[in-house]
């Protein structure tokens, strides 16, 4: 399989370059989902379009078990400041997680498996919207899973390009890979005045100190130590002029954690803090608005991606994962079928290194046939099984 990879890497590269020079960002992907699903097409699969808004759906096979590989196909809003023949061709755009690469990668899955006379089935799951959500807080991924795109599915997989990891190495273990993330907003309510009078007020911002020290305290005097667990405060706005005290203040963060039990115990602790506001004479609203959940790789899924990993790649360079609490919501593929994520080396030697979402962020083109490799012969041994 690796060999076969390798004779389509012109093709690989073509499709990363184009991705890559045609950014689109959110749900917006439509001229890379329709791309997508032409050459799917062409390939022989069955094909959805506009599925969780504008993902693709693409079955191939009959019968027995089903394993998906999912690809993310949107970009981010930044600037590409490298200098490559194939830069973002659009203003405040550019791929700068490596998604065009993981669309690229799972096309070349896709084309290598079309060929292949499979004992099962296999599906693409191609998703918009994996670095945002929509305006009910709800991301590719879930969009995708509310309207049927994991139904049947006994096996999902999928990777992640990494900037600072060697090329011709992957990485991977099971259990809690990343966390999940829900975000908060609140609005701490005071009573406003003259900056001279502070006796005459409830003063939000004194109100907020408090509450901000009772944030800071949760994860260090509420949480177990050795529950992973981040609470961070993204912004706060109140006021507009240096001698009135302000009614009230917003102020939003997020949280992250790695299991529902946790989950629900931060949540009950921001409720908490939010309550010393009215301790001290004030008020307050609170929304919490859930977000990607946690990321967990299966066992099973893990020892297979493993296994492939060592035959293509030997096993001095399969690696452990190093985890994170960062989100990504392929968690929400795995709530609905065992599945495991694994990051692959993209390291550029004799460059300087720059990290994801960064508009200098770029990846060896070498690492396609070695991604499309992976993917495919994991699924092909998946339905041998």
């Amino acid at each position: 399989m690796l060999k076969q990879a390798h004779a389509i890497s012109e093709e690989l590269i073509e499709w990363r370059r184009d991705f890559h020079m045609h950014p689109e960002t959110g749900f917006d992907v439509y001229r890379t989902a329709g791309i997508v699903a032409d050459e799917l097409e062409k390939m022989g699969y069955r094909v959805k379009r506009g599925v969780g808004k504008t993902g693709v759906v693409a079955d191939i096979g009959e019968g027995g078990r089903m394993v998906a590989i999912r690809a993310d196909m949107d970009a981010l809003p930044l600037q590409e400041l490298n200098d490559s023949e194939f830069k973002s061709q659009v203003d405040g755009k550019m791929h700068a997680c490596g998604h065009d690469s993981h669309t690229a990668m799972a096309l070349g899955a896709a084309q290598l498996l079309a060929k292949e006379k499979l004992n099962g089935r296999v599906r693409f799951l191609f998703q918009p919207s994996e670095e945002s959500a929509d305006e009910e807080g709800k991301s590719g991924a879930v969009r995708m899973s509310e309207e049927g795109a994991m139904e049947g599915v006994d096996y999902v997989i999928a990777q992640h390009v990494d900037p600072g990891q060697p090329l011709g190495t992957i990485a991977i273990s099971s259990g809690p890979a990343s966390g999940g993330v829900d975000s908060w907003f609140g609005v701490i309510q005071g009573k406003g005045g003259h900056g001279a009078y502070p006796h005459h007020t409830v003063d939000p911002f004194y109100l907020l100190a408090h509450v901000i020290f009772a944030l800071n305290a949760l994860i260090s005097r509420r949480l177990d130590p050795f529950a992973p667990a981040v609470v961070s405060i993204g912004s706060i706005n109140g006021g507009f002029t240096e001698n009135v005290i302000p009614d009230s203040i917003k102020i939003t963060g997020t949280l992250r954690f790695t299991t529902p039990e946790v989950q629900k115990q931060i949540h009950d602790e921001i409720k908490r803090a939010f309550d010393t506001a009215k301790a001290l004479g004030g008020d307050y609203d609170l929304k919490i608005e859930i977000g990607a959940p946690p990321m967990i790789n299966d066992e099973k899924v893990t020892e297979m991606i493993e296994a492939v990993g060592r035959d293509f790649l030997g096993g001095e360079n399969v690696h452990e994962l190093h985890k994170s609490l960062g989100a990504e919501d392929f968690g929400s593929f795995m709530e609905h079928a065992p599945g495991a994520m694994y990051m692959i080396g993209a390291m550029k030697q004799g460059h300087e290194e720059y990290p994801f979402h960064h508009p200098k962020f770029d990846i060896d083109e070498r690492t396609f046939p070695i991604g499309t490799a992976i993917l495919a012969e994991t699924a092909l041994r998946f339905l041998k099984q």
